[in-house]
């Protein structure tokens, strides 16, 4: 009789299968295809554990960058190696990138379009649902205990009224946790179903890369050195043959920061690449970047592939000697490579790390403890993007220490309100699918925009 511990094994194959179907599902932003993810590799695969799907997701979110496509990365590099992981990684990115840059030549081409502004018109309002849905997904995942809801709360006031710098709230949080757990260890730990028996069976991700030759000095130093190559290829090419000045060196430089310091994935990127790409280079206007998220909200792929939207427009509309369509093409490449290429860097760095660490419960503690300070932040960020879609007129006003905004109640979209109040009834209420209330949420929009209730 074979041991019930036993791992199963997963092929290559069958997993690169499996890695395309994830890809082929991603639609509706992180926290959506983290769900997709968990169903197929935990419940239906049973390739991974809850208890290190969990691990590898609180590692994955306190990392800048998208975590959707850091997690299927970590799960890759778990089931297969280095080979696993940029495969789940790299087919995790592809149709986002290719759904991406064809409605980025749309846009640029046919942006003033009747048709197309009615389109955007209802993509706009529609996104503000999916946005909470993805919140309210993740918060029902994470959010298991009273502490932990109570950081999301604290993280959600801190960084929208009082403008606490997110990296600050990520190292309160984790000291937080990392404290606080070993007096309330039951308080910042998600339950599970093992935990009544105290047994969990062993999964094929159980034979994680924990050997002593991969968390070596020597190992860590090369990989990161190899993915610092791979990172600084596309300055070294754009310096080499353009110059600094151009606008493939500046994407390049800007994106690159981004993949540094926005933490919490595309819901922290947009307000920081906003401020920048909008006020700072001028390259395209704030209600653009709105058009930019709904794209990536409604195509699959990780959310943050809003910054191949605005690469390419920036380049397009900055091309200089060059074809406008091949400047943007360029600069959707040049984006989604400095912003995806630390993110291999993060996983195959440190994740062998992490898994010598998933036991140690303070770790873990304090990692649960960012995860919340993170949905937060995503919290803040999409009561940011209903006010920017649902007012034509708003202030931003500062009382003290405190931020807060005001809007011009007469400057409502009916719209847009019309559309969102119904793409919540038909997601919440009725549970359609994201695809079928993104299609009825579009044609609403259109008939709105042709009838002139905006």
């Amino acid at each position: 009789m074979s041991d019930a511990r036993e791992p199963m094994h997963v092929s290559y194959r069958e997993a690169v299968g499996v890695w395309l179907r994830i890809a082929a599902l991603s639609f509706g932003g992180p926290s959506s295809q983290i769900a997709v993810m968990h169903r197929i590799l935990v419940d239906e695969k049973k390739w991974i554990s809850e208890s290190r799907f969990l691990h590898a997701l609180n590692y994955c979110m306190l990392l800048p960058g998208p975590e959707a496509q850091q997690l299927a990365t970590y799960i890759g590099w778990l089931l297969h190696g280095w080979i696993g992981g940029l495969t789940a990684g790299l087919l995790f990115i592809a149709p986002g990138f290719v759904s991406i840059l064809a409605l980025s030549i749309a846009y640029a081409m046919y942006q003033q379009q009747p048709a197309v502004l009615a389109l955007l018109f209802g993509l706009k309002a529609s996104m503000l649902v999916l946005v909470a849905a993805a919140v309210l997904r993740l918060g029902q995942k994470i959010l298991s205990t009273p502490l932990l809801r109570t950081l999301a709360a604290c993280s959600l006031v801190a960084i929208f009224f009082f403008e606490v710098p997110f990296p600050g709230i990520v190292l309160v949080a984790g000291l937080f946790g990392f404290v606080v757990g070993h007096f309330l260890p039951h308080q910042l730990t998600a339950p599970t179903h093992h935990a009544k028996t105290g047994v969990e069976p062993m999964h094929a991700a159980d034979r994680a890369a924990t050997q002593p030759a991969q968390v070596s000095l020597a190992r860590t130093c090369a990989v990161v050195l190899l993915w610092l190559a791979i990172w600084s290829l596309p300055f070294v090419i754009v310096a080499s043959s353009l110059g600094t000045r151009h606008v493939l060196f500046s994407e390049a430089t800007l994106f690159s920061s981004a993949a540094i310091v926005t933490f919490g994935g595309a819901y922290s990127v947009l307000s920081y690449i906003a401020q920048q790409a909008v006020e700072r280079y001028g390259w395209l206007k704030a209600p653009e970047m709105l058009d930019g998220l709904g794209m990536a909200e409604t195509t699959p792929g990780p959310l943050i592939m809003v910054v191949q939207f605005v690469g390419f427009l920036a380049a397009y509309r900055n091309c200089g000697e060059m074809s406008p369509l091949l400047a943007g093409i360029l600069g959707s490449v040049v984006t989604v490579w400095v912003t995806f290429a630390p993110c291999f860097l993060y996983i195959f760095a440190g994740a062998p790390y992490i898994e010598l660490l998933r036991n140690n419960k303070r770790i873990s503690h304090a990692l649960a403890a960012i995860t919340a300070a993170v949905l937060g932040v995503m919290t803040s960020l999409a009561l940011w993007l209903t006010i920017q879609t649902l007012f034509a007129v708003k202030s931003e006003h500062h009382f003290g220490p405190v931020r807060y905004f005001t809007v011009d109640p007469a400057s409502l979209s009916l719209g847009s309100l019309l559309i969102t109040l119904v793409a919540g009834v038909l997601l919440f209420r009725y549970r359609l699918g994201i695809a079928t209330t993104l299609g009825i949420a579009l044609v609403l929009g259109i008939v709105c925009f042709y009838i002139g209730v905006k």
